[in-house]
């Protein structure tokens, strides 16, 4: 039988620096085919997760819709494992399709829910992904008001002129806006004059044992002060405990999501 095992020499003649990268290369390279055989073959679905109002815990302010692809076997992909490693590339325009698609046919199913999801503001220039988006908003008037598209402030930044463009198209229509991971990514706060979020996402890094942490407690709070003043509702993200979710009901925080209030589920 033929030994397929590269040696060290081959690994460094074919430019990888040591047998690790060549692994890791390796192993990327399985999870992009996994994603590619998933979307391919159209098994995603969509897990939702509760974002609650700060005064009433048992009033749903809308859910996020959490993309999720599964492997041939019936297999959860983690997000985790494969979004850093398709969210610039044409992998990462087919995702969106998809989760757009998704959104749109439990908008359908549910007449009351108002849902979230994820963009890359790269699939705002993508055809695909805009017929689909154009279509829908057409047929059904009534989703614009029901649709949030959350951006990462990453994201965001790095295409902010195409990113206000659509923003200002598709405010009339109803659509919201969520700023992602709301402190810890690279929008200054000047630029927050230029956009048209109505939300913030706090991001985890400050929620998390804010109870216990004096650093996270005054960042938090001037993150909030900032997104009121520009006429935002500021949402916590990652919520864990009812100490953090006390805390940050005492900093003025209109919403919260975490597990604290309930893991992410296939159903509604």
């Amino acid at each position: 039988m033929q030994n397929t095992t590269l040696s060290h020499v081959q690994i460094e003649q074919q430019g990888l620096a040591d047998p690790f990268s060549y692994a890791m290369g390796s192993r990327d390279a399985d999870i992009l085919q996994l994603v590619a055989d998933a979307l391919a073959a159209g098994r995603a679905q969509l897990a939702f997760h509760r974002v609650v109002t700060a005064d009433d815990h048992t009033l749903t302010a809308f859910h996020e819709g959490l993309v999720r692809l599964v492997d041939e076997d019936g297999r959860i992909i983690p997000a985790g494992h494969f979004m850093p490693l398709i969210e610039q590339t044409e992998l990462g325009r087919r995702l969106d399709c998809m989760t757009l698609g998704l959104a749109f046919a439990q908008l359908t199913q549910h007449e009351a829910l108002r849902l979230s999801v994820n963009l890359s503001a790269r699939s705002i220039g993508d055809g695909e992904w805009r017929r689909i988006l154009d279509r829908n908003l057409q047929e059904r008037p009534d989703f614009g008001e029901r649709l949030i598209f959350e951006i990462s402030e990453t994201s965001a930044m790095m295409l902010h002129e195409n990113v206000t463009r659509f923003m200002s198209e598709m405010q009339p229509l109803g659509v919201g806006f969520a700023l992602d991971g709301f402190g810890a990514g690279l929008t200054a706060f000047r630029h927050l004059k230029t956009f048209f979020f109505d939300l913030v996402k706090i991001d985890k890094s400050f929620v998390r044992g804010i109870d216990q942490d004096p650093d996270n407690q005054v960042l938090t709070e001037a993150l909030i002060t900032v997104a009121h003043q520009f006429e935002m509702f500021a949402v916590a993200d990652g919520v864990e405990t009812a100490a953090e979710a006390d805390f940050l009901i005492s900093l003025g925080v209109d919403c919260l999501q975490g597990h604290y209030f309930g893991v992410p589920s296939s159903t509604l």
